[in-house]
């Protein structure tokens, strides 16, 4: 018998999420170096080590969430029910420019890690400030996330301009551009936020360090027209012309893209974030998510930040989106349970450029697993263990999360975080939130 470090045995389903959409039937999977070794039935039977059971389980890939502020959640409901402009002018930015330090920063992320590790999240793209902050937490939980400081050309409590947001996070790519988990990248905050040039220096900064270049386009119509009576251009046709497109982009909600835009970004390799719980709430519209899948844009699923959203469980935000845009369209077969299931797996993992690292489960990959239970009356009898996950279970039926072979949460309880001491650093925050 061969060693393992951890074998995970009588997988009820195995739904690996490569592109063949390999399936297994009460099978095991073994891990080894942080990494799967072998899949398949009666594993268990060639190799010793430390074993878990799959019994009335089903095993997915850890989920990618690729946008989303993670620190949000010490504002989460905070000026809700308004439009985007006033929820943000109004609310949020005062708030924020009142309390964001690396202390909101981190506490904030404590919380964020601890939930979407409980909704089986075990990748994420973070766009906010102090993201050293942000980097301390993940590494501390063991996850992975691609983080990048908002730059925007006015004040922000990251930077006093957007020369300097630039310059701060050169020095953070630096700083992280070997690590394992820590993915940095450069995050220009909008079109409207951010002139032509500064979209233009935050390109050729991604461009010079390899990096995701992250950033927030066509999310309200506002936007739309704002850019058109700036610049002349639609968003995308906007930001083509200044010459920043390309494979390493990652365009947060894109709600309003033209048929022309979708093509451009299809030729592009554009990758889109699509986050139809936040934007439905902020009732930014729903994004021609079909259109652009058929036209063979990657679609990643995000949760948007929870002052917006208002939570991090993502299986939550496929069932939206898989439900939204059949009833949008009219059309019950648009965006299956499968390719909801795969825009949070084998998807986000393209959109992050990581697709040979993680995003599916098979031999050489890290160990980024999720088992959720199923042994439960919402979610029997199984029929088709995608659509069980997709339009039956949410993020509390997570029952294991495994991230580069370390078990972070078994039978459904965090393993890494204390979850009273996250309860008090909320309540902490509220009080400074209200305070005048």
């Amino acid at each position: 018998m061969k060693k393992a470090d951890l074998i995970i045995t009588d997988i009820s389903y195995i739904l690996t999420m490569d592109e063949n959409f390999t399936e297994y039937k009460d099978s095991d999977i073994v891990i080894k170096d942080g990494k799967i070794i072998d899949i398949g039935k009666n594993k268990k039977d060639e190799y010793f080590g430390k074993t878990i059971s799959g019994k009335n389980k089903i095993a997915i890939p850890g989920l990618i969430n690729t946008h989303t502020h993670a620190a949000m959640t010490l504002l989460r409901g905070y000026g809700s029910d308004n439009p985007l402009k006033v929820w943000l002018e109004e609310y949020i930015w005062p708030a924020e420019g009142k309390l964001v330090s690396y202390e909101f920063v981190k506490d904030g992320t404590d919380i964020a890690c601890y939930e979407m590790l409980r909704n089986g999240v075990t990748t994420f793209v973070d766009m906010y400030f102090f993201e050293d902050a942000v980097a301390q937490s993940v590494k501390e939980v063991g996850m992975r996330a691609v983080l990048c400081t908002g730059i925007l050309d006015f004040p922000t409590p990251g930077a006093k301009n957007a020369d300097e947001g630039i310059a701060k996070t050169e020095d953070f790519i630096k700083h992280f551009e070997k690590d394992e988990n820590i993915f940095p990248a450069v995050g220009p905050h909008a079109p409207y936020t951010c002139s032509p040039d500064t979209l233009k220096k935050a390109f050729n900064l991604a461009e010079k360090y390899d990096v995701l270049y992250h950033i927030h386009v066509s999310e309200t119509q506002f936007e739309v027209n704002d850019i058109k009576e700036r610049y002349g251009n639609t968003p995308v046709k906007h930001l083509e012309k200044v010459g920043v497109l390309n494979e390493r982009v990652l365009a947060a909600h894109m709600v309003h893209p033209t048929e022309e835009e979708i093509d451009i970004l299809a030729e592009k390799n554009v990758k889109v974030a699509h986050c139809p719980e936040s934007n439905l709430k902020l009732a930014s519209g729903v994004a021609p998510i079909p259109k652009m899948i058929e036209k063979g844009v990657t679609v990643a699923i995000g949760t948007d930040g929870t002052a917006s959203n208002d939570d991090l469980d993502i299986i939550g935000e496929i069932s939206t989106a898989a439900k939204l845009h059949k009833g949008y369209t009219l059309n019950p077969t648009v965006l299956n349970a499968k390719e909801a299931l795969k825009m949070a797996t084998l998807d986000g993992a393209k959109a992050i450029r990581k697709e040979d690292k993680i995003g599916s489960l098979e031999i050489g990959k890290f160990a980024d697993i999720v088992l959720m239970d199923i042994n439960d009356p919402h979610l029997q009898p199984v029929f088709d263990p995608y659509t069980q996950i997709v339009y039956s279970s949410n993020g509390k039926d997570v029952d294991t999360v495994i991230i580069n072979g370390d078990i972070k949460v078994l039978n459904k309880k965090v393993l890494v975080l204390n979850k009273k001491e996250l309860l008090e650093k909320a309540q902490k925050w509220k009080k400074k939130v209200l305070e005048d």
